[in-house]
C-alpha cells in the first residue's frame, strides 16, 4: 500500500491549477475571495479547471466571510449547480453562535451532496471544544477530513494539539484524515509526518511572490519533495 502523503494547494483559476498539477499536488481546493479566506467560485471557473486538470477538486461551499453559515438554501442551491456541472468533492463547516457545529446548516447540504466526500474546514479551530464537535459530526456522510492548524493562530500554536489528535487516530470522532494547513512551514512537516500526519494544505506557500501571483509549480514541488520524505 502506498505510503504518499497528501498534498492539496488552493487555487484560484486554471493557471494555478495547472501550475499545482505540474508541482506534484494531489488535490486541489478551488475558492475565490482569498481576502474572505475563501467562498465559493463561480461553477464556470470549477467547469474550467475541471477540464484542464485531471487531480481531485474540492470545491468550498462558503459564500460569506466568517464560519456561520448564512443563507442556508442558497448554499444548497450553489451545492447542486456545483453539483451538476460535475463537482463531487467539498469543503465546508459551519458553527453557530454557541460555537459548536451548527447541525442544522451541516446536515442540510450533506443532504444535498448525497454521499459526497468532503473536508470539514478550519471552522473547527474556532469552534469551543473540538472534541465535542468532531462526536458530533462522526456520522455525517462522506465526511473524511478536518482541515486544521491545531489553533486559530496557526500551526505554529496548534502543534500541540495536533500531535495529540493524530494520536487518537481511529477513535470515535477521529477516524477522519488529519489535514494540515494554516500557517504551515516547511520545518512543521517532518515533526508531524513522525507523528502519522499524512495530508498538507497550502495556499500562499505555494506563490513566493503572493496571493495577486499565480501559484508555482517549483515552490509546489519544494513540498512535494518535502512531504515524500
Amino acid at each position: 500500500m502506498s505510503t504518499r502523503a497528501v498534498l492539496e494547494v488552493i487555487a484560484l483559476g486554471v493557471e494555478d491549477a495547472l501550475a499545482a498539477q505540474a508541482g506534484g499536488a494531489d488535490r486541489l481546493e478551488l475558492v475565490t475571495d482569498i481576502a474572505a479566506d475563501g467562498l465559493t467560485p463561480a461553477v464556470e471557473t470549477f467547469a474550467g479547471i475541471r477540464a484542464a486538470v485531471g487531480i481531485s477538486l474540492r470545491v468550498m461551499l462558503r459564500l460569506r466571510d466568517g464560519f456561520a453559515a448564512g443563507d442556508v438554501e442558497a448554499l444548497v442551491r450553489t451545492a447542486a449547480e456545483l453539483r451538476a456541472a460535475g463537482a463531487d468533492e467539498f469543503v465546508f463547516g459551519f458553527l453557530g453562535e454557541d460555537g459548536g457545529p451548527d447541525l442544522g446548516a451541516v446536515e442540510r447540504l450533506v443532504t444535498e451532496l448525497d454521499g459526497c466526500r468532503w473536508t470539514f474546514h478550519r471552522a473547527i479551530d474556532r469552534a469551543t471544544d473540538r472534541n465535542a464537535l468532531r462526536k458530533q459530526l462522526a456520522e455525517l456522510p462522506g465526511l473524511d477530513t478536518y482541515l486544521t492548524a491545531g489553533s486559530p493562530d496557526g500551526v505554529d500554536d496548534g502543534l500541540p494539539t495536533l500531535i495529540a489528535e493524530a494520536a487518537r487516530h481511529g477513535e470515535p470522532g477521529y477516524t477522519q484524515r488529519l489535514l494540515v494547513g494554516g500557517g504551515l512551514r516547511l520545518e512543521h512537516v517532518p515533526r508531524l509526518r513522525a507523528v502519522g500526519v499524512d495530508a498538507f494544505h497550502i495556499g500562499g506557500a505555494a506563490r513566493p511572490h503572493g496571493w495577486t501571483a499565480p501559484v508555482s509549480a517549483e515552490a509546489v514541488r519544494v513540498w512535494r519533495t518535502a512531504v515524500d520524505a
